[in-house]
């Protein structure tokens, strides 16, 4: 008896197994398996609190917003594990979530796209090619834009959240995977790790 062994990436043999939604369902799958708060597409690791609201005063800027998603968002806040999200997305079990999150949020208010379960190789190309991507330090945010994230600083999205306004010094957030929960958060506008928004039209 005569036996023949192959080594075969499985890159190689998922494009002969799977049918084209398999495989793309395999590629966002692998960009989101495994990830750690600090990795690509991962979520933040804050361990804090939601924060509150109360005596904020949002400054609205000329881009229409859609406030009926923001309120959507935040009730979500308390959300622990990202169920539905995920498995609205097609996932089986648990992965990190927080682009999820945020394309479901986008899917409820009749939004098809952008729809993205990896932050860096699906959401930021994604706003950046519709030529809807605002830098760091872009001034006329809108409640629903979307908040991107790079904890570490490396160039590579990590975390992404929902916009819900700015006061003029902080911008506001609802996220998913915070932690593993929704959160409202806050940072200063010119916070290092923040790598840009996506810009929704509504």
């Amino acid at each position: 008896m005569n036996v023949k062994l192959e080594s075969r990436s499985i890159a190689a043999l998922v494009n002969e197994l799977l049918t084209p939604e398999q495989l793309e369902m395999y590629q966002v799958y692998r960009q989101t398996l495994g990830n750690k708060p600090l990795l690509f597409g991962g979520g933040s690791p804050d361990t804090g609190g939601s924060e509150d609201l109360s005596g904020v005063e949002f400054i609205n800027g000329t881009r229409p917003g859609n406030p009926e998603l923001v309120e959507l968002a935040k009730r979500q806040v308390g959300n622990v594990g990202g169920q539905p999200y995920w498995s609205w997305y097609g996932f089986n079990s648990r992965v990190e979530w927080c682009a999820c999150f945020v394309s479901w949020c986008y899917n409820q208010a009749g939004k098809s796209e952008p729809r993205f379960a990896g932050c860096e190789w699906e959401g930021v190309p994604w706003f950046q090619s519709h030529g809807q991507w605002g830098a760091r330090g872009y001034d006329n945010l809108a409640p629903g834009d979307a908040i991107f994230f790079d904890w570490n600083q490396d160039g590579t999205a990590d975390h992404v959240g929902i916009v819900i306004g700015t006061d003029g010094s902080r911008v506001y957030t609802v996220e998913g995977n915070s932690g593993d929960a929704c959160k409202i958060k806050s940072y200063d506008l010119n916070y290092e790790c923040i790598k840009g928004y996506g810009l929704m039209n509504w």
